[in-house]
């Protein structure tokens, strides 16, 4: 046996063997690092890979066969000289081996969790949870970042329509446009496995796109192709692409004989394009804007059901970000109410007859139902759109706050968290999610979610409002006071309420003597009202509402809160409850957590 390893390395087998290994690696990092830039095929990878692999044991053969004399005496008496080639050699191998177990094992430092994060990442996924990054916009005219935003958008929407498949919501993946980071940052930090990215250049009549689908965890490149079409061919290539993915994922795509993933589509480019301006303005809270764009769309395309939904939600909510609603005159205000809400039921009601398959036309209703304070037929919508889509982030950020109007707090906290995983750095969601925590007892743990807001975010009013109503509940009423002081320019109140109501924080928990003669305050600003001893006229807001014939579900959840425990005990409460249809909607659905039947005709809450 030794005469056979001494001939081996006569023949120098040993050192052909570390040499191929560490040049056959070295190349595999090369192709790994080159293959996504040149966009190359898998395939391409696994090619060299096969190669490599054939060619060790012909490099072995050859060796044996170009050394074939006689052994020197060195080599007869066993011994064989051992050169600084093989010592180099030798060396160069084990540096590749130990590199190779650290790939391997080490977690790489992108990935680890930082101890200063302000938020914790998403549980990690079960199966395939998957991140739509926003396109890039490579067109010369800047202008057009909303086609490329809105590619991503339609691709991301098609693939929520694949059954088994978990999508990271839209907004959340928007958190990195623009950012160079790390894709297994990324991937951590959204929980996704596996991750879309490309670019769009739109030129005149045609437009070229490129998409790739990478593995969060290692960099692979999955798949990855180019397409140069015709722009009348745009919804075609996200049907594409969409249904690439799923295949190169092996999720089946689950459609109908003659469904497709991107459906209900316009013909008219031009109305597509101003919806997708008209989408960025609604995301941005300039919903009159919005309207104004999408009002003539739909008179110039009928039958586009995009278009019509959102021309839903905005008229259903023009009311609630409205001054008129919390500080304008009854008359006035009750003229805002049913002109949108009007506008909204008829337009709710087109959605559905030109698409009543889609998710969206479904969560268009709930969303309009609410608003008219039609409790069981918004829920009955909600589930409606939550079949279609499980992974429906408004449809379930509406539920969560029908559901915590009428008092449904707990059920309500199993969706918003099911919200904040799918898209965790929505601020509205966040909001949603802290204000329905304060109403089933958890401000303090709502503290954190809404300091993490930024000021200037999208719904900086909501903001103040839950963030002073979380330090109130924990007794730091000046702090609160100073939250709600921040309050500025958007005229949902107005300013002199603000400084009342601040004021009134900063003389609590004192109870005052008279409060009759306490100022009214408007708006979500009645929560101040529980915390200096007047608890009956914390239900003057909800009671406007419900005779302006607007039920505002985002003002009524407060009421569920446990400073609100003196208030739900008093005859008035009971009074605007049994008028507000949720008595009846209790008796058919169940009752809510903090309230059960007394006798055939009694309730009781605590």
């Amino acid at each position: 046996m030794g005469a056979f390893f001494a001939e081996l390395k006569r023949r120098h087998l040993y050192r052909v063997a570390a040499a191929y290994a560490v040049v056959a690696w070295v190349l595999l990092q090369i192709v790994n690092n080159v293959a996504p830039g040149l966009n190359l095929p898998n395939s391409a990878v696994t090619l060299v890979i096969v190669l490599l692999a054939a060619g060790f044991p012909i490099a072995l053969i050859f060796a044996w066969v170009l050394e074939m004399r006689a052994p020197s005496a060195a080599v007869a008496n066993g011994q064989a000289k051992t050169t600084p080639v093989d010592w180099i050699l030798s060396a160069a191998l084990v540096a590749v081996i130990v590199l190779i177990v650290y790939q391997q094992f080490a977690q790489p430092p992108a990935a680890r969790p930082t101890v200063a994060s302000v938020t914790p990442p998403p549980p990690a996924p079960q199966g395939i949870a998957i991140a739509v990054l926003p396109f890039t916009n490579l067109s010369s005219d800047k202008e057009q970042e909303f086609f490329s935003d809105g590619m991503t958008e339609e691709i991301t929407s098609a693939l929520a329509k694949v059954p088994n498949l978990q999508v990271v919501g839209r907004t959340s993946a928007f958190e990195f446009k623009g950012q160079n980071k790390d894709l297994r940052a990324i991937g951590q930090a959204l929980g996704a496995t596996h991750l879309i990215e490309g670019s769009v250049r739109k030129a005149g009549d045609r437009v070229r796109i490129t998409a790739q689908l990478i593995r969060a965890d290692n960099g692979l490149h999955l798949w990855t192709e180019n397409y140069d079409r015709e722009l009348t061919d745009i919804f075609a290539i996200q049907e594409e692409i969409a249904q690439a993915i799923a295949g190169a994922l092996r999720v089946p795509l689950g459609l109908q004989q003659g469904d497709t993933l991107v459906s209900n589509r316009t013909s008219d480019l031009a109305s597509y394009d101003r919806y997708l301006r008209a989408r960025a303005l609604f995301r941005a809270r300039a919903i009159s804007d919005a309207i104004k764009i999408l009002e003539p769309v739909v008179a110039r395309d009928p039958g586009f059901a995009p278009a019509w939904a959102l021309l839903t939600s905005a008229y259903a909510l023009t009311p609630v970000y409205s001054p008129q609603l919390r500080s304008g005159s009854f008359e006035e205000a009750r003229r805002v109410a049913k002109t949108f809400l009007d506008k909204a039921e008829m337009a709710a009601r087109e959605v559905l007859r030109l698409d009543s398959r889609n998710s969206d036309s479904y969560e268009a209703m709930a969303f309009f139902e609410l608003g008219r304070g039609h409790w069981a037929a918004s829920e009955d919508s909600h589930k409606q759109a939550l079949a279609l889509d499980p992974n429906n982030t408004e449809a379930l950020m509406s539920y969560s706050v029908g559901l915590a109007a009428t008092g449904r707090v707990k059920d309500a906290l199993s969706i918003g968290e099911k919200l904040r995983r799918l898209d965790p750095f929505v601020p509205q969601y966040s909001l949603i999610t802290a204000d329905i925590m304060q109403a089933g007892g958890q401000s303090d743990a709502s503290i954190p979610i809404i300091e993490a807001i930024t000021g200037d975010a999208a719904g900086v009013y909501y903001r103040s409002i839950y963030l002073a109503q979380a330090y109130a509940a924990a007794g730091r009423y000046n702090d609160a006071a100073d939250a709600l002081l921040a309050i500025k320019g958007e005229n949902l109140v107005s300013q002199r309420s603000v400084q009342d109501a601040a004021r009134l924080l900063r003389l609590a928990p004192a109870k005052v003597k008279d409060p009759q003669n306490l100022p009214k305050l408007q708006g979500e600003l009645y929560f101040v009202y529980a915390h200096i001893g007047a608890p009956e006229r914390t239900l003057e807001y909800p009671e406007r509402l419900f005779e302006l014939d607007h039920k505002d579900p985002l003002a009524l959840v407060s009421l569920w809160s446990p400073e609100f425990a003196q208030v739900r005990k008093t005859e008035r409460f009971k009074a605007w409850v049994r008028k507000s249809g949720l008595v009846d909607y209790w008796k058919a659905r169940g009752w809510p957590d903090l309230c059960r039947p007394i006798g055939t005709d009694d309730f009781v809450c605590d």
